[in-house]
């Protein structure tokens, strides 16, 4: 077998079997970024009710609105609130549903990966489905609409479930499962079997060039290695890994979500509807949390020894005159249900950047198992295609 042949079938492999995949799972973890990142900035503004409608802008403002699906007309969404029904138009916006979340179901569900959805199939929902939609509201014929501009698109999502769960699962969930395995997979995974097989055919009818054909030929499963032993010994570590190391990425995401709503450099801030919000710190947890339920933000979370507890919510106004309700009491739940209520183990910035570490680490390892096991694989391949050789 010539080398040339030897490093054009090792190309071919490395561009459509590792490349492509891996180039679009850089702009699949892309996306998934902006939509959580428009989420996040779209929580933090004013909710639109019946008094600020009356108020806004000629030229238009950015708010949020939460309300039941109501129905679809000529690609326009109607959202009924409790005091408010808007349309949303549907072209040009970036549509998803959650998972339906059962009664028992925990805030966070890395399995509940939001599903994007065409405009055109909005019509197959039902009334008891909930809308949640962020954008700018612009006036047209006599009303005002939810519309997306060139520059922001409308966000809508369909969900169920409490509103205030909304913003953890959302944040939470809204990434791929295993960036590797998108879109452009399965595409790639064709073209790399299709040029192996063009490879083997054009040399399996010269002997001298019969290995060549049989190279081509394993080459043609090597998506398949990770999954064959000895090198699923490998993958089933690899998996593990690389599901906690997404977890942790999420966790990343949850810890940082308070700080939306604080002043940058302060430990207090004011939400949309000018609520006081901040958090209070204690080395210990009070028994009231757990008597009045107060959610942990990030699940079975472990407080390092050194840290302290932060809850956050609702605070008295800072010149209350009750000098321990302003330093002692516990935080509230927040009238906006967009607002961040419960505990986290730590300060959030430190626990976003050891979160932001341990992702980083476990998918640098679970990267090095798999390529270890296919490594392997591919030397044994390797073995058995020399026995035919000699």
């Amino acid at each position: 077998m010539r080398h040339i042949d030897l490093l054009v079938i090792i190309a071919l492999v490395i561009f459509w079997y590792g490349l492509v995949p891996i180039a679009g799972g850089f702009v699949s973890r892309h996306l998934w970024r902006l939509f959580r990142r428009r989420f996040e900035a779209l929580r933090l503004k004013p909710q639109l009710t019946y008094t600020n409608y009356r108020q806004v802008g000629g030229n238009g403002e950015t708010f949020r609105f939460i309300g039941y699906f109501e129905s679809v007309d000529s690609h326009t969404l109607w959202i009924r609130g409790e005091d408010l029904t808007v349309p949303a138009a549907l072209r040009g916006a970036h549509t998803y549903r959650l998972p339906m979340a059962h009664e028992d179901a925990p805030v966070f569900e890395p399995n509940a990966i939001p599903e994007k959805i065409r405009w055109d199939r909005v019509s197959v929902m039902t009334e008891e489905v909930k809308v949640f939609v962020g954008g700018s509201l612009v006036p047209r014929d006599s009303r005002y609409i939810f519309e997306s501009t060139p520059e922001q698109p409308l966000l809508i999502i369909f969900y169920d479930g409490p509103d205030r769960s909304l913003p953890l699962r959302a944040i939470s969930s809204g990434r791929h499962p295993n960036e590797y395995f998108n879109y452009v997979t399965p595409y790639a995974f064709i073209l790399g079997a299709f040029s192996q097989i063009l490879i083997a055919a054009a040399y399996l009818n010269r002997p001298a060039f019969r290995l060549t054909a049989l190279v081509a030929f394993s080459a043609l499963f090597t998506p398949l290695f990770p999954l064959i032993p000895p090198g699923l010994l490998f993958t089933l570590p690899y998996r593990e890994l690389w599901w906690q190391a997404r977890n942790y990425r999420a966790f990343r995401d949850l810890a940082r979500l308070p700080l939306g709503h604080l002043i940058p450099g302060e430990k207090q801030g004011r939400l949309p509807e000018g609520e006081y919000y901040g958090f209070r710190s204690f080395k210990t947890l009070p028994p009231e949390v757990y008597e009045k339920n107060i959610p942990f933000i990030i699940p079975q979370a472990e407080k390092p020894k050194k840290s302290l507890w932060y809850i956050f919510g609702a605070l008295p106004e800072p010149s209350s005159n009750d000098a321990k309700s302003s330093t002692e009491s516990l935080p509230e739940a927040p009238q906006d249900p967009f607002a961040v209520f419960g505990v986290l183990p730590g300060e959030s910035r430190v626990l976003a950047q050891n979160y932001s570490f341990k992702g980083l680490l476990y998918g640098i390892i679970a990267w090095i198992l798999l390529l270890a096991g296919i490594g392997l694989n591919v030397f044994f391949a390797a073995a058995i295609l020399s026995l035919f050789y000699q």
